[in-house]
Parts: structure tokens; sequence; C-alpha cells
């Protein structure tokens, strides 16, 4: 089987937080692309275990608490119930979904700590750290936000801005600001213990970069490439909270383990939890054994700002401790896009789960079948209702539907749903069976390879080859004249709609099933796909069953009436100008030297999506500017423009281009920029007061 050829296999999606409910983004990313590989190893009858879990602790979980005035407990449990429903009504077939709460979690990931503790791998540091004053709160990385360093937007994160994907620490952001009381914090002494991430660099390099160049996805080894190359850095782990995992040192009372240190153990305490309910033995999914051979494959499936956790982080915790399997490949995808937006839980732009599941009852393939056919596997892609509408109506139901409705009521209404044999097989029919008997394989590679759309097309062109054969054969026609002939072309027909019933197990689970019970077929594995013969002469086919309907106008519209609602209310709530910042003194708002400045040039800066390279005269010089304007502005159409641009403030490299000012950029409601200029021309250089 190309690279699937272990007998074991530990397969992780992404720990889902527990702060609120699943949206079509996440099951692009992490649970989609796991499943059908998931399934497949299934029907090759490979040894997986398939787990998720909610991650239940961290800075999200008690930021949702304190916004809805409940404890973190009450969040988790709200949460995981409802994420863990929405995943079992869908149909993802993990074989545990776990909680990071449990206490076989904490007790697991304490014994790695102190693993590593006992080892001497932490390195024992006072540092200065974010405070907040007004709730005499240290602040951990998701309590603080601020202009990311690197494209420039509001609202990223102490460890991450989630609009470029570029990983942080709290001290890189401009004007940080805390989010319990909104004011920027001080920094203050606290001692924490960190993982010497730099010590780990060259064992990274030479796992990562020389032995997985080949393995990896474009889009994830070159977030690592560009990690590495930057130069690792110790990371802290431990925290100063009141929620999470104890730090098991009696000098670390009250502080928690970073997230990021339990959350991936998570996947081995869901192992452990499982293999004790299922009488198994969970170290052999996740420990070295002494033949390599039998060693389990670990692949975790992710999206891309999960990445360097999972490729960098986890991989160094395990290395270091040295008795666990390392990760074989980590295929996260990018994002996933709504209606010409990014979703965003805070602006309830999305399309959540549970709401899909009960406002299109008993269409989970349906959404299963459009978001694999658009997954972002190395780029960002997008959904729309209108997209989603024509692939459910012009590819499941007029191809893969039309194609076994035909057959079973053809065979119902000529022969009372029996399979029979008239003719022998002639060229035609062979030629299909021969073209039938490739897509097994073509399907088996492109999942082996995670290029799970790719497959999805091969398995729909074994349906479009049944559509032409009947097409062709037309035996509606022909029954007026040679019954025996009809007889053959339906039992070829119905040997088609049975290998699509093996070939559509992985991608549609429910329709498959639905497959399996019209012809009356126990379900099979994969190496029976392909065979001319599956279907006995004289087997009696069940009822039919509809397989797919129609996704109506008005379906559509509603669904877009409710983004249009919600981006309405959204707007609304954010329509309140935000309150003026602190006082500064007059001295504080002299020492900012503001000039007037031409555009000379702009470009797009390769590999980014929203930065400009600016090249900008300001009457004193000509210097070059890198902003996070490039959504909004195509470089050609401001070439010549005006613009205030801040002089004096410090240079700084960004995407590897010295970064001389910044430009002033005016921000609404919905985020959209525009430019702080002059009504007329005036001189470059000249002051803004």
């Amino acid at each position: 089987m190309s690279n699937l050829s272990k007998k074991r296999y530990t397969i992780t999606s992404a720990l889902p937080y527990a702060n609120g409910p699943l949206h079509i983004g996440h099951l692009a990313g992490a649970y989609i692309p796991g499943d059908i590989f998931v399934r497949f190893l299934r029907l090759n009858n490979k040894d997986v275990v398939y787990v998720c879990g909610s991650d239940e602790h961290g800075a999200a979980i008690t930021i949702r608490a304190k916004k809805e005035g409940v404890t973190p407990r009450e969040v988790i449990d709200k949460y995981n119930k409802q994420i863990k429903e929405s995943f079992e009504n869908f149909g993802i077939s993990f074989d545990i979904y776990h909680r990071t709460s449990e206490p076989i979690h904490h007790e697991l990931s304490q014994e790695f700590f102190l693993n590593l503790y006992e080892k001497g791998e932490f390195i024992e540091k006072f540092s200065e750290q974010y405070y907040d004053e007004e709730f005499h709160q240290f602040l951990a990385d998701r309590y603080i936000t601020g202009t990311c360093p690197q494209c420039q937007s509001e609202g990223a994160y102490g460890d991450q801005c989630e609009k470029c994907g570029t990983s942080l620490s709290p001290t890189d952001l401009i004007n940080p600001k805390s989010t319990l009381s909104g004011k920027t914090p001080i920094l203050k002494e606290t001692k924490h213990w960190y993982l010497p991430l730099d010590k780990y660099q060259p064992w990274l390099e030479e796992w990562l970069i020389d032995g997985k160049k080949d393995v990896l996805k474009s889009n994830v080894f070159g977030q690592c490439s560009s990690w590495l190359k930057s130069g690792l850095q110790p990371r802290s782990m431990t925290r100063d909270l009141d929620w999470g995992v104890d730090v098991p040192l009696k000098e670390a009372e009250g502080k928690k383990l970073y997230v990021w240190l339990d959350a991936p153990i998570g996947y081995i305490s869901a192992t452990k939890q499982w293999a004790i309910d299922n009488g198994k033995n969970w170290e052999d999914y996740w420990k070295k054994q002494a033949n390599s051979e039998d060693e389990s494959t670990l692949i975790h499936f992710i999206g891309k700002d999960n990445i360097v956790f999972h490729c960098i982080i986890f991989p160094a915790i395990l290395h270091a401790h040295g008795e666990y399997i390392l990760p074989d490949n980590v295929p996260a995808n990018e994002f996933l896009n709504l209606e010409g937006d990014k979703l965003s839980t805070s602006r309830n732009h999305a399309v959540w789960l549970h709401e899909y599941l009960e406002e299109f009852p008993g269409k989970q393939d349906e959404l299963r079948y459009v978001l694999t056919s658009i997954l972002p596997e190395t780029s960002d892609s997008e959904f729309t209702w209108k997209d989603f509408q024509a692939r459910v109506n012009n590819e499941l139901v007029a191809i893969l539907g039309n194609f076994v409705n035909r057959v079973m009521v053809l065979s119902h209404k000529y022969f009372d749903g029996k399979v029979l044999m008239g003719s022998a097989f002639n060229a035609t029919d062979n030629a299909v069976f021969g073209e039938l008997a490739k897509y097994p394989a073509l399907i088996e590679k492109s999942i082996s390879d995670y290029r799970f759309r790719e497959a999805l097309v091969h398995f729909m062109n074994a349906a479009r080859l049944g559509n032409k054969y009947l097409a062709d054969e037309e035996p509606w026609k022909v029954i007026k004249t040679d019954e025996e002939r009809v007889k053959t072309v339906l039992n070829v027909a119905t040997q088609i709609v049975a290998n699509l019933a093996i070939l559509a197990q992985p991608f549609l689970p429910k329709s498959s099933t639905k497959l399996f019970e019209m012809l009356n077929f126990p379900q099979q594995d994969w190496q029976n796909a392909g065979q001319p013969d599956l279907i006995s002469t004289n087997t009696q086919l069940s009822e039919f069953q509809m397989l797919f309907e129609k996704i109506t106008d008005e379906q559509v519209d509603s669904q877009l009436q409710k983004l249009a609602d919600s981006k309405a209310a959204n707007a609304a709530a954010n329509s309140v100008i935000a309150p003026a910042r602190p006082n500064i003194t007059f001295d504080d708002f002299m020492k900012l030297d503001i000039r007037v400045g031409t555009i000379l040039e702009a470009e797009k800066v390769a590999k980014t999506k929203k930065l400009l390279k600016l090249k900008i005269d300001t009457g004193i010089d000509q210097r070059t500017v890198v902003s996070g304007i490039a959504e909004f502005f195509a470089p050609e159409d401001i070439v010549g423009k005006q613009v205030s641009i801040l002089v004096n403030l410090e240079p700084r490299e960004i995407k590897g281009i010295q970064s001389q000012g910044m430009i002033l950029m005016a921000e609404d409601a919905d985020g959209r920029l525009d430019f702080v200029n002059p009504t007329s021309s005036i001189k470059q250089g000249s002051t803004v007061r």
C-alpha cells in the first residue's frame, strides 16, 4: 500500500477548545481529512486508534468563563457536551473523544513534566511578564492582545496572530493591552520553567528538515523551515494561571502547565483511557518498540495554526522524554473562508455544525462531500452557499444519485429487482470493467498522499463511468428488442453500484451504508473493490432509497440572510466609537514626527496576503515601509497617493524587509482600512501637527 504499509496506526485530530461550538472551518482543517484517512485504514484491516477530545485548559477557557459570568468548569461541561454530540451526529468516527480535565490526563501530564524536570531538561529562570495591576494577575498569552509585529493587524494574541499565523511571545506585541481590564499591562518578575528549544534545534533540523523534506506537505515544511531559520528560543512550559494542570513542584504552588505542554499529551491520555476501556495496551500505540517494525505510525491532522506546536514543540517534548514515538506526518490544512470573508467566532461569521445538522437533517454526507471537494490542503479555500448548492445538485444528485436511481428503478421495473445475467459480456462491458478496476488504486494513492480532494475526484469519476455506460447502452430502449442484453447491461451497472458502495465508504459513510442496504450486500473491505462480479446472479435487490435531494434556492437564501443578519448585528454592536486611550503628555505627543509623504512604488510582499512593500518620498528622504494593507488596495492604485507617515518609528525587519516607518490608517467597525491623507496636494515632508 504505497506509504501505508505499517500494521499499526495512531491517528489524532486537533483537540478543539471547549469554549465554543464547531464550525465548518474546523471540519475542513482537522476532522474530515482525519476521518477519511482512518476509515480507509480500517477498510484495509489496519490496527488503528483514532483519538480526539476537548482541550479544557488554558486562557481561552477562563476568558470565555469571564465573558459568560460562569466558572471554567461550567464552560467546559457545556461545550464538551455540544462538541461531542456534534461530532457523533455528523459521523466523525473517533475511537474515543476524551477530556483533558480528566484525572488520568492530569496525572500523565504531570508525569511528563517530572520526567523532563528530573533529567534537568528545563531552564529555571526569573523573567518579566505582563501583569494586570487592576486585576492583580499575571497575564497568560491569550490575556494579551496588541498589534502584530509581522502583518500590523490589530487584535493579535500574545502567542499567535490569527490573521497571518505567526507564532508570537507577549512581548513581541506592539501596544499590548490586557483583555481583563483593557489597560496597558506592566512587566513584573516571575519564575517559570522553560523548555530549551534552542538546545533541540540541531536535532529538529536533522529529524524534520533533513528527514521529512519529501514527506511533509509544502505548506507544513515551509512554516517549519521558516521557524527554524529564525532560530528557536527557550519557551516557558508553566504559566501563572488559576485553571489547568498543577505544576507538580512544591516551589511552583499556584502555577499551571502551559496548555501546549498538556494539550498534545491529551492524545496519549485519551489512548490510555481507550485502552483501559477496550482491554488494549496503550503503549503499543505510543511507545518505542524493540523492533521498529512493531511501532505504531503516528499522524496528526491539524489546521495551519497548530503546525509549530505539532512539528516542533511536541516532538521536542517527546524526544526529550525519550520513550515515545515521533509523528510520521503532520498533514496540516490551511484556512477555510466563508462567503468572501474569514470565518470568525467573535463576529459570528460561521456555519456552525450543530445548526447545520438541525437545519439540514440527514444531510451529513452532502456537507462532507462539499467540504472534501474544497479542502484547503495547501492554500486557503472558500465555502459559499451557492457553490454548496451547485456541488450537491450537479454532482451528488445529478451524477452519483442519478446513476444509482436509474439502475435500481430499471432493475425493479424490468426484472422485479433481481440481478440477472443474459447474453455474454461484450467488448464494451469488459472495457468498462477494466476502467472500473483502476479506481481503487488511484483513490488509495491519493489518500495515502493526503490528497483527499483528488481522491474524491477519482471516486466521482467512477460514478461518471457508470452514468456514461447507461447513457450509451440505453437499456430503456433496448428492452423492446433484446431483453437478454438488458439483463447483462443492468448486471454490469449493478456491479458498478456495488463498487461505488465500497469506494464511497471513506467519503460518504451514510450513503455507502444505504447502497449496501439497497444491494442486499454486506459491507466490504477495500481489497474487494474493482471486481466485476461482486453481486451474484439472482441476488434480490432491496427497495430503492433516495441517496440525495436537491438543495433549494430557498434554503440557500435563508442561509445567506442568516449571515447578513449576523453581520448587521455585529456592525451595530461595534458601532460605538472606541473609548479614548489613557492621556499622554504634550511632550509625549511632540516626540512623534508625522510627515506627509508620497507613495512612489508599491508591490506585494512575496508569500504574504496582507503586506505591501512601499517606497515613500517623505520630503526628508526616500524610504521603504512594509504595510499590511494589501487586502484593501492594489499596488497600482496607490502609486502617487499622499499619506501620513510616522518617520521616527524604530525600524524593524518584516519578512526580511527593513521597514522604516509606519503609514497612518483609519479602521472602521468591519475592519476595513483607509488612508489618513490631505484633502488636497501638499508638499512632501510637511509636518502633521
